[in-house]
């Protein structure tokens, strides 16, 4: 009988697949999470990441639970990026001010992180302004 050292569910493993078969010393048979402790990951676009510091409160919704929102607190960034539909990602991870009995691991949604106020006309056209910058930077002699 194997234990685990606190009640949580299994995310990934089976042991169906490898019934029979030789297991060797640190291969990992399954995954558990656990049921009280989340850890929120939150994939921040490499043009917003100037933005956020630790100790940042924020706001979660996730797709299976439109109907809540979840505060919580930026804990870490991280230094590494991730590649996705071509754009470069940076790893935010944040703590739950509270953790509900209807959250399960691996939900996922959208998070949003109070920075600070700005103006409607800088929301509505920095990011165009940097694409242009870039690009008149690029070919500048």
């Amino acid at each position: 009988m194997i234990g685990a050292p606190f009640a949580g569910v299994v995310v990934s493993g089976d042991l169906s697949q490898q019934l029979g078969g030789p297991v060797r010393r640190g291969q990992v048979l399954f995954e558990v999470a656990p049921l009280k402790a989340y850890r929120l990951v939150l994939q921040v676009d490499e043009g917003e990441i100037i933005d956020l510091k630790p100790g940042q409160k924020g706001s979660l919704v996730l797709g299976a639970i439109a109907d809540a929102q979840f505060p919580f607190t930026v804990e870490r960034i991280t230094p590494v990026t991730t590649a996705r539909e071509g754009r470069n990602f940076f790893r935010v991870e944040g703590l739950l001010d509270y953790a509900s009995e209807r959250l399960r691991p691996g939900m996922e949604g959208v998070g949003k992180i109070q920075v600070d106020e700005r103006k409607l006309i800088w929301i509505w056209t920095h990011r165009m302004m940097d694409w242009l910058r870039l690009t008149l930077w690029t070919w500048w002699p």
